[in-house]
């Protein structure tokens, strides 16, 4: 079954295809994790376009640049006929210096009335998104591809949820499922290992690199609890400083591994401060680094309790990373609300019950004194089916 036939990436080719056959206007770029499906997305609709394609990848041990990003241009100028050419550019945000040669060459051609549509493709969305607002202002229009949902990989790969919760949502990984150990190695080395030396340290200032490893590596191990940094640092042993972590984190959020959701509150300063609760945007990321085999972690309720919350709480972040939605997490004393997202007017509050422990204290009626949500969800439990949750988009559940 073609990628492309999962539910999310059908409306994500069309909406792509539409913009490319409209008269040239702006640059697309595609931006998303590693292994999320943009090279196949962007192959296959192009294909569908009678226009001469030019594509090339940066995305090589050795670092292109500026020169590099004008011969595919040139290239691709050679290649047009009387209604132009598309010219694709993969891994763009390795080739040094690429927005503002990407500009120029732009801007040339929209001078010269040259019918060249341009797609570029990103692996780090953080990076890709500072090489756009700081040279490529008006100019560009973005289409985000989040990690793959329930809904899709069971549309790609009959994954049950189960299986979805523990193997995650990357395609790429789907095929290995039956040999754990390979699956594993997969994850760990072509995609987490990939993702850090390449599209992190090689690409940006990281002055303790060891220091960002091991925070990836505690995210993982406590996706879904509240953590301050100060007993991140302690979990770390090491003496470095808050704003250096918190800066990791926003890292490792920008290349689609970890991030760290903020406190709901009234005030955005208070947000800002707050300590952040751990969220995994992939569930496989939790499962290859615990070492736990499918079934161990099925047997392993604690375990199990967290990685059910994580799969909701990857399901509403990658859908906040779409802007659907903004994803808060809420807690006073010992009163918790697992999730809280506002879209709009619409404020939501969404507590998972997974069979963790903690689930007997929940701090739903709390929330609502306080803030009075539009809605107040339960997911699991004797309240919405957390495959019923997981199938459907997050915005049938967060707007009105």
């Amino acid at each position: 079954m073609s990628k492309l036939e999962a539910p999310f990436r059908r409306l994500q080719a069309a909406e792509l295809s539409r913009r490319l056959r409209e008269p040239r206007r702006h640059i697309q770029v595609v931006a998303g994790a590693r292994q999320v499906g943009k090279t196949t997305l962007v192959q296959q609709v192009v294909e569908t376009i009678d226009l001469p394609i030019r594509f090339a990848s940066a995305d090589e041990p050795t670092l292109r640049g500026a020169d590099w990003i004008a011969q595919q241009w040139e290239a691709a100028r050679l290649s047009a006929g009387p209604k132009g050419a598309i010219l694709v550019l993969d891994e763009v945000q390795k080739a040094i210096g690429w927005s503002e040669s990407v500009k120029r060459l732009w801007d040339e051609d929209t001078r010269a009335k040259r019918p060249i549509k341009v797609v570029l493709l990103g692996s780090a969305p953080l990076l890709v998104q500072q090489g756009l607002t700081e040279s490529l202002a008006g100019r560009f229009e973005i289409l985000r591809l989040p990690h793959w949902s329930l809904a899709e990989m069971r549309a790609a790969f009959d994954f049950s949820l189960d299986r979805h919760i523990y193997f995650g949502g990357y395609p790429g990984a789907a095929p290995l499922v039956s040999e754990p150990e390979r699956w594993r190695r997969y994850i760990l080395d072509a995609l987490v290992e990939t993702t850090i030396a390449r599209d992190v340290l090689l690409l940006t200032r990281v002055d303790k690199p060891a220091l960002l490893r091991r925070l990836f590596e505690l995210g993982c191990r406590y996706s879904g609890q509240v953590l301050s940094y100060n007993k991140m640092l302690g979990q770390l042993h090491d003496a470095g400083n808050t704003t250096t972590l918190a800066h990791y984190l926003e890292l490792l959020g920008g290349a689609g591994l970890l991030t760290g959701l903020s406190k709901f509150a009234r005030r955005p300063v208070r947000q800002r401060g707050s300590s952040p609760k751990l969220q995994v945007l992939n569930t496989a990321l939790m499962t290859a680094q615990s070492g736990l085999s499918f079934e161990e972690a099925k047997e392993d309720r604690e375990f199990w309790g967290r990685l059910v919350e994580s799969a909701i709480g990857a399901h509403l972040a990658n859908a906040a990373a779409l802007d659907e939605c903004e994803l808060f997490y809420w807690r006073e004393g010992n009163r918790e609300v697992d999730f809280v997202a506002r879209a709009g007017r619409t404020l939501s509050a969404i507590e998972v019950k997974s069979g963790r422990s903690r689930d007997a204290n929940p701090g739903l009626a709390a929330f609502a004194a306080l803030f009075r949500p539009t809605r107040q969800l339960l997911v699991g439990g004797d309240g919405i089916p957390v495959e019923e949750f997981l199938l459907k988009p997050v915005r049938h559940w967060v707007t009105q």
